[in-house]
Order: C-alpha cells, then structure tokens, then sequence
C-alpha cells in the first residue's frame, strides 16, 4: 500500500476509496505522489546502492589512475582513512533517515536542517551530480564494447553505438518495478566481486618480484601533490551507499534498514577497495606499481590477471567490466528518477515528475528525462569525436573523466552540506544534547568532506588532465557551482511568490497528508 493512503470511505456514503464506475482511486491528492511501500528489504537495498560503485571500474580504471597519475602507492589506506570519515558521517545521516523519509534524500534533509532555500540548491545540486556521474559511465562502457566487438569479433564499432544502445536498455528498466531491477544489480554484482575476490587471492598467492608487502598501508606513502586529487578519486569510488535514504518510501521497515545499508555498504565497501588495491600493489610491486599503472592503465588489472589466472578469466573479467557498468548505470539512473520524482512532488519541477507509474510504482516520467537527457550528451560527444573507432579520447578521456568528477565534486559537496544540516536539524529540534555524539561525528566529517571539496576544486586540472590555465579548470567545477546558485536563486523566488510551494519542499508526501487534515477539518462558523 503506498505511503500514506487511506482506505477509509467517504463520510456518510458507504462507498470504498475505489470509485467502483471508474476503477480510480478516491482518496487524496497526495496518492498518486506515493512511491510503492514495502517493495524493498535489507538485501535488495544493499545490492541497489553496492552497484553503483561498480567495483570492478574502480579496481580496474580508479585505481590505476591513482597509482600512476596521482603516484598515492598509499592508495589502500587512503580506503580505510575515507571508510572512517564515511562511517562518521553515516552516524548522523542514519540517525536523520529515522526521522525524515523522502525519495529526494540530500535535499530533503538539508531543507529539513538548513531551510527550504538551501534544500532547493541541494536539489539541483543532486539532479546535475548523479546525472553526470550516470551520463559520464555511458563513455566508458560504449568504449569497453567497441573493444569487445574488435578483439572478438574483428568488427569496427563507433562507442557511441552501444553507449545508445545501453541508454535505451535502461530506460526500458527504469519504467520496471524496483524489486526487478535490484535483482538485475544483485545478480551482477555479486559474480563481479567474486572474480575480484579471486584476482585478489591469486595476487597474494604468486605476488611479484618484491613478494608480499605492506608498504602501501604506511602513511610515509600519502606524500605528493596528488594527494587531494587522489582523496577525490577515492571517496568517488565510494559513492552509492549516501543513496539508500532514496529509497525509504520503497523499503520495509525504513527506520531500521536504511540505517543498517548505509553502514554495511560502507564497511563493505571500505574492505573491499583497500584489500583489492592493495593486491594490485603487491601484484606489480610497490616498487614499480606506479610506472606500471602509469603505463598500462585499465590495463594493467588484465594484464595481472591473465599472468595469472589464464586468457579465459581475463576474457570472461572483460564482459564482467561491461555488466558492472551497466549495474551501475541502472543504479544511478533509479536515483536520477527518483530524485526528479520528489523535486515533481513537492513543485519543484512540474506535476507530472511527481508522479509515479500506475502498473509499476516507477517514477516513469523522471526516467523519461534521465533518458533523453544521456543521448543528448552521448550524441553530443559522438558528434563531436574526430578520432578512429578505438580512440578513448572522446568516450574516457573526456565524456567519462569530465562527467565522473563534476558529478564527484557535485556527491562530496552535498555530504558535507548534509552534514551540517543534521546539526541544525536536531538543534531546532531541542535534541543537541541528546544527540551530541552524532552530532560530533557530522560535524567531524562534515569538516572532512569541505576540506576534500576544496581541494578536488583546486586540484580539477589533475583531475581531468588539463593543462594549467585551461578554461576546464574552472568551467567543470562551475558546473555544480552554477546549479547550487540557481537552485538558491529558484527557492528564494518561490519564497517570495510561492510561499506555499517553498514550505512544501523537504515534506514529501508528508505535505500532502497536512493538506488532507486541513481540508478535512471542518470550517470555524
């Protein structure tokens, strides 16, 4: 039964909520707005918020990047020390998700915390950052499948062909029940982490020339000018688990299981990115990690692997690149939806966002948006690529590398706003002395992740591989800092000519059940 519905008749005519000539649903307004309760449990929101960090991405394209870019060989700590800020912040932001339940998650707790304007910045902040970060995959796995179809089937293939392709696929999938599509990530992502797992046992089990080692988990290793770019990269990597608030309205029991998912995926996540980088160090060596990664790239993980493990693992870890993508192509892609869903629910963005499908429970129309809005962009890049099929500069050098860290900047900017409107939220509420060791930890990591945003922003050259004093440096950024004023600039002018609307945004569903109590109370005569 969706949130909030009632099943009570009207008063004085015996009739059913079900209008028996029509087959609608004759409650309040609020109704159609509702997201399908109960359709999610602890191990589908786990594997839905796993998959959009796509392990064998990071393993395979993140992780080299910052051994031989960055030269961090530090890499594995740097996922313990991060998995600790990540679990800081998680103690306020679950503690939040008891209270507050709403699709639109970030904005809707810093419009809980900070107030209605900031939650409408959030907002856009939140629809820019996970589009780019989903937009931005879609160049990297359309490359990965141009090399398939070359090494396998000795066919020439532009990236843009199955990068359309895969837009389409998700599409379809993000118009089909939530339960299907965690199925979908589960089984793809638990066959991906296990061939990770068995890399990372044969790197231990035949390490390279240096043999087993622990250098990499010695702090004398997070030296060099790349260390607040690689902070970026890293956190990145762990992007997902901030997005189970998203599904509260879908989940079973919210108050438990969101709380219990965001810590699990974080500790899980944590784990696995320091244990599997810290493979591939010993596997090349701490020694030479950084001038192999640097020479090899994506490479070097099925370089490793086939020394290892045979031509047919590596084959088969190939097309497990490509599902991974995918996973989190629709992890991301539900996010967007629902995100757009919430901003429609509470006039934000127009009515019909608001609504969900009548045979699914899907917010259809935001899925509709995320989609149109991926071929544009895949079109634009493909329109504007002038290298041969095989080139990565328009597919990973630029859609993916751009897209992925605006979208990064766009996570570590409203995790650190989240953080302080945890603070404020249980502050106004009278409850800071209660909460004071949440609220400690917030505003620990809330520190943390503005530090790790300034840097990712005085380092963005780094990060995309532009020169010094290219207009990129500033331009990408500019991007979330462009949406975070125009969402400011949008929720104060509906303070002053929607008052009603500006008050509404961070309530959810919850608004709707405010004005049905109102409407039915009868008039003072």
């Amino acid at each position: 039964m969706p949130t909030g519905s009632t099943r009570t008749g009207a008063p004085g005519t015996g009739k059913t909520p079900r209008d028996a000539g029509t087959g609608g649903i004759s409650t309040y307004k609020g109704e159609e707005r509702a997201l399908r309760a109960d359709r999610l449990g602890t191990p589908g929101l786990l594997l839905s918020v796993l998959a959009a960090s796509a392990p064998l991405m990071v393993v395979a394209g993140v992780m080299p990047t910052v051994f031989g870019v960055m030269g961090i060989v530090g890499q594995p700590l740097l996922y313990v020390i991060l998995g600790i800020v990540l679990m800081l912040f998680g103690v306020g932001y679950a503690e939040m998700s008891r209270h507050v339940h709403n699709a639109g998650a970030f904005y809707a707790y810093i419009a809980r915390g900070l107030g209605p304007t900031a939650g409408a910045g959030a907002s856009l902040v939140a629809l820019v950052a996970y589009s780019a970060m989903q937009v931005g995959i879609y160049g990297i796995l359309g490359f990965e499948v141009s090399g398939l179809f070359a090494t396998y089937l000795d066919t020439e293939l532009s990236w843009w062909i199955p990068a359309l392709v895969a837009v389409a696929v998700v599409g379809v999938l993000g118009w089909l029940k939530i339960d299907l599509n965690a199925r979908v990530l589960g089984v793809l992502l638990v066959i991906e982490c296990a061939l990770v797992v068995v890399f990372d046992i044969a790197a231990v089990g035949k390490p390279g020339p240096e043999g087993l080692s622990l250098q990499a988990f010695d702090p004398g290793t997070l030296t060099g000018a790349g260390l607040g770019t690689a902070l970026c990269f890293c956190i990145a990597a762990f992007v997902g688990f901030e997005q189970a608030p998203v599904y509260a309205e879908e989940t079973s029991r919210p108050q438990v299981v969101v709380s219990r998912v965001m810590f699990l995926a974080v500790g899980y996540a944590a784990l696995f990115l320091a244990v599997s980088s810290w493979a591939l160090s010993v596997a090349a060596g701490p020694g030479s990690v950084v001038s192999t990664s640097l020479e090899e790239g994506p490479g070097m993980l099925f370089g490793l692997t086939e020394d290892r493990l045979g031509s047919t693992f590596t084959d088969v870890l190939h097309v497990l690149f490509v599902t991974g993508m995918f996973a989190a192509l629709l992890s991301f892609h539900n996010v967007v939806a629902r995100y757009a869903f919430a901003m429609g629910r509470e006039g934000l963005l127009p009515a019909a966002f608001g609504r969900t499908s009548r045979t699914s429970g899907a917010p259809a129309t935001g899925s509709v948006l995320q989609s149109a809005v991926s071929a544009v962009i895949v079109l634009a890049f493909a329109l504007t690529d002038d290298k041969p099929a095989g080139d990565p500069t328009a597919p990973v050098l630029h859609l993916f590398t751009w897209m992925g860290n605006v979208g990064a900047l766009g996570v570590i900017v409203l995790m650190a706003a989240a953080s302080f409107a945890v603070i404020a939220f249980f502050v106004r509420r009278g409850a800071g002395r209660a909460q004071a060791p949440r609220l400690v930890a917030s505003g620990l990591a809330g520190t943390a992740l503005l530090t790790i945003a300034v840097f990712t922003v005085r380092d963005f050259g780094v990060l995309v591989g532009s020169g010094p004093g290219s207009v990129l440096n500033w331009l990408l950024p500019g991007v979330i800092v462009l949406a975070l004023a125009g969402g400011l600039v949008y929720g104060a002018v509906l303070r002053s000519v929607k008052p009603d609307v500006h008050a509404r945004i961070g309530l959810g569903n919850e608004a709707f059940q405010l004005e049905k109590a109102a409407g039915d109370t009868p008039a003072p005569r």
